[in-house]
Parts: structure tokens; sequence; C-alpha cells
């Protein structure tokens, strides 16, 4: 991703309505772990998600436990936010549209493999009703 590519992603996250990674009124709306899907159609087939909405793109990934530091450290500048654990999520709020979830796949999966891991899919979180899974 390129400088101009990130500032133009960082002041447009500025520009966003405020969520909170932690909010309790956030529920998945759109889960993608098939990796023969295609990320617009896994945002096609939800009827929860809405488009003109932010919400937080959550990366289910593997990293070996001595590679955690170095993928916040790869992470962190962008924005992203990983809690550790047997599956880590990394996470950060954004409008989700399919070009923006396809190039995130990507990078993750290139990120969990450099380090000796996996990744495993993504889902979306949003304001609901009830509680986040």
């Amino acid at each position: 991703m390129s400088l101009l590519s990130r500032l133009r992603d960082k002041l447009r996250r500025q520009d966003e309505p405020g969520l909170s990674m932690d909010d309790p009124a956030l529920v998945v709306v759109v889960e993608a772990f098939d990796i023969a899907e295609a990320d617009s159609a896994a945002l096609a087939r939800s009827p929860r998600w809405r488009a003109d909405e932010p919400a937080v793109l959550r990366h289910h990934v593997r990293i070996p436990a001595e590679q955690v530091e170095r993928a916040r450290e790869l992470l962190t500048p962008d924005g992203w936010v990983l809690v550790a654990g047997d599956i880590s999520h990394i996470s950060r709020v954004q409008k989700l549209d399919a070009l923006h979830c396809a190039q995130e796949r990507s990078r993750m999966a290139s990120l969990a493999q450099r380090l000796g891991g996996e990744a495993l899919g993504w889902d979306a979180l949003q304001k609901g009703d009830g509680p986040a899974r």
C-alpha cells in the first residue's frame, strides 16, 4: 500500500462516525471463511450488512506466539489492533466494500504466512440488537 493510499484511508477514517471495536452492541453481520468464495459474494449474501455504515473488519489468524509482537509492529501503523490468542483477531473500523475486503484478506494471508501462521478468514461487525459473537 503506497504512502498516499494510507494517508487517504486515514483521512477517510477520520471522517467516519465513531464506532468502537469494544462496543457491546456490535454483532457479526457477514462472515467469510471459505477461501473459494469471493469477498463480494460474502457481502452480497448478507442481509444484515449495511454498506453505508462503518464496520469493524475482523480477521481471524493463527500466528505463532513468538511472532505476535512482530505482527503488532507491522499492523499498528495502519490502525489495526491485534488481540492475541490461539486464534488471534486483527481488527479495525472502516467502511466495507468488496475491494477493500479482498485487499485486506490478501494482506492478512501474506502476513500470516510470512510469520509462520495461517489466515482463517474474516468477519465484520456493525451495531445491532444483540451481543457480538
